[in-house]
């Protein structure tokens, strides 16, 4: 129902004075989520008036109450279109002009691809598509193990990035920040640290070492690149401590200078009044106990328990620290991927294609109009269908999960609890209300069953099965001498010893060795330390009893 007539005279002014001012533009109406008109005419008036650039309407982006969240989170999408349309154009065109004609899918921060199309409607849903892609790829190579309880550590250049998959699901998050900003989108549930291998190291005004947030980068990188870096890096306390090679080049052909990283890391050493070994160790267990940390915000404060996890470290520095880091949480089972660098990619290669849409309804559960929540549903699904069908997905591979964001009356902040069926039948609130219960009593360690409960929203969620790649296998049976690289020395709490360093891509299925071991491949190197056993699996992946 409309109560006041959209001023369109006042929208025409506002289009003139941004012609040639802005490079786009964000739509938010109070009460869009309930009625998506005034904003649509809006963009309708502004184009009228000859604005070109990208438009991003509150009603498209995030169709739900909270104006707040639903402007910030439209406001950053308007402000990404113009970056991404840009870079989507330049990679199609590089696409075609290399003579690929396959389909151009986009990462979502969700988990699922999408056709940028589709995907650049909401900007915004692509901010976190890196670490979702690794998530992703962590979760295939679990399914390939028969893995479903698994703790994913993907550590790269500048942060470590921790989550969880439970009963072989993908945890998602309602809600992220960027910049202090809330974007409230679904996002594979991912907690980050600053502790990469391009993390700067320094003390504290009380004289503590800390490592991170601020970070090297790539250019110049840590100080044993020989860029020009001067500052500590965990890149350079691994090559002191005998974790990368110094003497010969990277599989990759990178070149690591021991003396600059000595340099750097030999300020902080006198400040510490230590070794420049223990000053390096220091920030290896700096580094750790930050990722440690990480891992507890994800498991033992959700009341979750790690040793009932496996350990899926991915990532390039990710495999240097997974053991270490089992122990010390008392997981038991560690898995170091194939492809452990480039999971990420592996990940955006696997994804299904898959869209969220979402309606607001505001209601008491026990009085709302089920006929009309079945009939909202309906036009949902319809929608979703025809996105997968212009995405050329056969209709046998799409899949559909529906769901209610449901509350206590009164509450600010809501659960999201999957419908036992559609159509929703009578019967139906009961088992919605009494999940709701259970799902706020796993959540928050009570529940309040004789409170009324509010139905918030609507949720359909579609995917679009992909077909997924074979990985391939590796030759069985061989000789681990073959894959023997150099025994050097390797500086660890129980301070220097000889540790067996192997060629990654020389390792045969079945081979089986013990730590201390390093596993140098072109994409990341792994620790095992003492005490720990490794197994390569037939696909390349290593398997770490600990």
């Amino acid at each position: 129902r409309v109560l006041r007539p959209l001023d369109e005279e006042s929208l025409r002014t506002i289009a003139r004075n941004l012609r040639g001012a802005v490079e786009a533009v964000a739509i938010v109406f109070l009460f869009s989520f309930l009625n998506e008109g005034h904003e649509r005419r809006a963009r309708e008036v502004l184009r009228e008036e000859g604005l070109r650039v990208p438009i991003a309407i509150s009603s498209e982006v995030l169709p739900e109450m909270r104006e707040y969240e639903r402007a910030c989170t439209t406001v950053l999408s308007a402000a990404l279109q113009p970056l991404l349309d840009r870079y989507v154009r330049g990679l199609a065109k590089g696409l075609r002009e290399r003579g690929l004609d396959a389909p151009l899918l986009l990462m979502q921060s969700s988990g699922g691809a999408a056709d940028p199309e589709e995907a650049l409607k909401r900007a915004a849903c692509l901010v976190f598509s890196g670490p979702a892609g690794g998530v992703v790829g962590a979760h295939f190579v679990g399914q390939s193990l028969g893995l479903s309880e698994l703790i994913t550590l993907d550590m790269g250049g500048t942060s470590t990035d921790v989550s969880v998959i439970r009963g072989g699901e993908v945890a998602l998050a309602a809600e992220r920040e960027v910049a202090g900003w809330p974007v409230r989108l679904p996002t594979v549930d991912v907690h980050s640290v600053g502790a990469g291998g391009g993390s700067l190291t320094w003390l504290d005004r009380s004289g503590l070492l800390r490592v991170g947030p601020e970070s090297a980068g790539a250019w110049p990188g840590p100080a044993c690149y020989g860029r020009g870096g001067k500052r500590p890096t965990v890149t350079d306390a691994h090559l002191l401590l005998g974790y990368l090679p110094g003497d010969r080049p990277l599989p990759a052909g990178l070149q690591l200078h021991p003396d600059l990283a000595k340099e750097a890391v030999a300020p902080l050493a006198e400040a510490l009044g230590l070794s420049w070994e223990a000053a390096a160790a220091g920030i290896l267990r700096v580094a750790e106990a930050a990722m440690e940390r990480a891992i507890r915000v994800m498991t033992v404060e959700r009341g979750h328990d790690p040793r009932d996890f496996a350990l899926l470290a991915f990532g390039g520095a990710g495999p240097l620290h997974a053991v270490a880091l089992a122990q010390s949480l008392g997981i038991r089972r560690v898995v170091i991927p194939a492809y452990a660098g480039v999971l990420s990619a592996l990940g955006l290669l696997v994804a299904d294609l898959k869209h969220a849409h979402v309606r607001s309804f505001c209601a008491p559960l026990g009085e709302v109009d089920l006929a009309r929540l079945n009939v909202i549903l309906a036009e949902m699904k319809g929608q979703a269908e025809e996105a997968l069908a212009r995405e050329e997905v056969p209709p046998q591979r799409w899949k559909f999960q529906m769901a209610a964001d449901l509350r206590y009356q009164g509450q600010g902040y809501e659960l999201t609890v999957p419908l036992p069926r559609w159509p929703l039948g009578e019967e139906d609130r009961e088992a919605l209300a009494q999940a709701f219960h259970a799902a706020h009593r796993e959540r928050y360690g009570f529940a309040v069953p004789e409170e009324p409960v509010e139905l918030v929203a609507l949720r359909l969620t579609a995917w679009g099965h992909t077909e997924k790649p074979e990985l391939p296998e590796l030759p069985r049976g061989g000789d681990l001498q073959a894959a023997l690289l150099e025994v050097r020395p390797v500086f660890s709490p129980e301070g220097w010893q000889r540790c067996s360093v192997y060629r990654r891509e020389k390792l045969f299925a079945g081979a089986e060795f013990s730590g201390p071991a390093l596993v140098e491949g072109a994409d990341s190197t792994a620790f095992i330390p003492r005490g720990a056993r490794a197994f390569v699996h037939p696909q390349g992946h290593l398997l770490v009893e600990v």
